[in-house]
């Protein structure tokens, strides 16, 4: 099944102790560009979802946010800082036993000290954190796998319509081809009759002119490439797997059968086909550029 390479999912679930909530979004890229907006505390998460979203998606501008909040174990850890704390008790009693001052101090009293908490960030398990975050990126994943696939669905359907009508249009071109040189061959006839009157005409001469037009005009090669690289084409679209590097060549060379083809005709209606031709060319062109 073909994918979009425009998607977007989210997911949002409570993993041990912790609400997090994940959005990955993507849009049209070369190839895959991966970003992510995270918690500073939690960076180290940055490569292992890079690496885990680059196993399912090959092309594409990547996006992915997450927010992570702590329910039930504190983010911080405050201690004690025992040497402050000792000097600062003994200074007091000092006060006391040399100038008989009362000792009044308070646990209140106390907390005005500076430095005397130290606050810092509780070691944060990181296994434990990866594999909660896992659970809810898969989940996220699974949604904007599955709009990609929806998207890619009608992508193919455009393309599919495209390919038919050009289909059509060489269909014409084919039975039309050989008509030109009859009435090239008519014409060169009634204009040799109306220039030399009753003179006879060099049949061979008419086989020979006929011969070299119609080798000029032929299109047969281009026109049997051309349903070569449509037949391609559909098989792309039934394929699993990343595919729009390689419809994008494809492409590429049936724009070139289609020149061609318009170069070579000498006739107003296989003209007008080829144009039909381009111009579809040209619309499964801009689709497939949102083909994974």
């Amino acid at each position: 099944m073909i994918r979009s390479m425009t998607g977007y999912g989210r997911s949002q679930q409570t993993v041990d102790g912790m609400n997090i909530t994940l959005e990955v979004k993507s849009v049209n890229h070369r190839y895959f560009e991966f970003s992510t907006r995270l918690p500073r505390s939690y960076s180290f998460l940055e490569e292992k979802l890079k690496t885990f979203f680059s196993g399912t998606i090959s092309r594409g501008k990547v996006e992915c946010s997450v927010s992570i909040e702590t329910l039930e174990e504190p983010d911080t850890v405050i201690t004690l800082n025992h040497p402050l704390l000792k000097s600062y008790l003994q200074a007091y009693k000092e006060l006391t036993d040399d100038y008989a001052i009362p000792n009044d101090i308070s646990v209140s009293s106390l907390s005005r000290v500076p430095d005397l908490f130290i606050v810092r960030k509780q070691e944060a398990d990181e296994e434990k954190i990866w594999a909660a975050v896992s659970a809810v990126a898969a989940a996220a994943l699974e949604n904007f796998t599955a709009m990609r696939e929806r998207e890619g669905a009608k992508l193919k359907d455009d393309v599919s319509q495209r390919l038919d009508i050009i289909l059509d249009r060489v269909s014409f071109i084919e039975e039309r081809s050989p008509e030109t040189v009859r009435e090239y061959n008519e014409k060169l006839v009634a204009r040799l009759k109306e220039l030399l009157g009753d003179t006879s005409i060099d049949e061979q001469r008419i086989l020979t002119e006929a011969a070299i037009f119609a080798d000029k005009i032929a299109v047969a090669e281009e026109t049997v490439r051309l349903r070569s690289h449509v037949s391609q084409l559909r098989s792309f679209l039934d394929s699993d797997g990343p595919i729009g590097k390689k419809m994008d060549f494809l492409v590429q060379e049936l724009n070139r059968e289609a020149n061609t083809t318009g170069s070579k005709c000498q006739d107003v209606e296989i003209a007008r086909r080829v144009v039909d031709i381009k111009a579809e060319i040209e619309k499964i062109r801009e689709q497939i550029q949102n083909i994974e």
